[in-house]
């Protein structure tokens, strides 16, 4: 798939306020710093369609954009260094679960893992979350150019082991950064497959 429109829609918090749920959804969450909005720019080939800042947290809504006209890219708020576990409604932004389990067009979160760190707690619990609520969701690991060939080959065997003792099988993965591009093809791959199961 190649994207030659990428148009923003609305931002809100309100699930509610979405635009209507007639075609397929793909939502790009991560923690803070992850490198969220750069993917997004780089998989758009736009350079600011999604705001970039070194400050954590810049995403404070629900960001939809039409793609192709055909399907809504969702960029989602950052999860910062709130728990996720126990306390998610609570200490974390209620309408990003909301948006979450209600979204019913929602295909698959693309969750934002930064290769440049050690499997991190709040990852893990976020996906195992996705996981107890049937939430289709994939790995993307960003800022790969910040990594030597054996320092990529050691970090996907580290994490690729502690997610094997939670999960029977792992979920779909990709290795992408918005700096060479690597995995923009791959990704929206995925996506284009994955539209033809929508509404079947």
């Amino acid at each position: 798939m190649k994207i030659t429109r990428a148009e923003f829609v609305i931002s809100n918090t309100d699930v509610k306020k979405c635009p209507n749920p007639t075609i397929p959804e793909y939502a790009f969450i991560g923690r803070s710093n992850v490198g969220k909005s750069s993917l997004i720019n780089m998989l758009c080939g736009r350079k600011s369609l999604a705001k970039t800042s070194s400050t954590p947290g810049k995403t404070q809504l629900i960001n939809h954009f039409l793609i192709n006209d055909n399907w809504f890219l969702v960029d989602l708020p950052g999860y910062g260094y709130a728990k996720v576990g126990k306390g998610l409604s609570k200490n974390w932004q209620k309408f990003i679960v909301d948006y979450i389990l209600q979204r019913e067009n929602l295909m698959n979160v693309f969750v934002l893992i930064d290769a440049r760190h050690d499997p991190q707690k709040i990852d893990m619990e976020f996906m195992q979350w996705l996981g107890e609520n049937d939430i289709p969701f994939s790995m993307i690991f960003t800022k790969l150019d910040k990594l030597n060939a054996t320092q990529k080959s050691k970090f996907l065997s580290v994490y690729n082991k502690e997610m094997l003792e939670v999960w029977a099988e792992l979920p779909p993965q990709f290795i992408s950064s918005a700096v060479t591009a690597d995995g923009k093809d791959e990704i929206l791959n995925y996506i284009e497959e994955v539209n033809t199961y929508f509404g079947s």
